[in-house]
């Protein structure tokens, strides 16, 4: 993934997931995931290795890789 962490990968996935007819919080809904931590992960907030893990993930689910 070459996206770095921020707002503006914050609002990138948000737009992606509209472009899908879905947002980030229904697919944190659908994953168990909290949406507080997939802000933080995005933003850089929680920037470790489960964060790195979790930012991967939501951005493959967006379509961004």
């Amino acid at each position: 993934m070459h996206e770095k962490p921020g707002e503006a990968l914050l609002l990138q996935v948000r737009a992606a997931f509209t472009l899908q007819r879905s947002s980030l919080r229904q697919w944190c809904r659908q994953n168990g995931v909290l949406s507080s931590n997939a802000r933080a992960c995005l933003i850089g907030d929680w920037n470790g290795p489960a964060g790195q893990r979790m930012r991967r993930r939501i951005c493959a689910a967006a379509g961004l890789e």
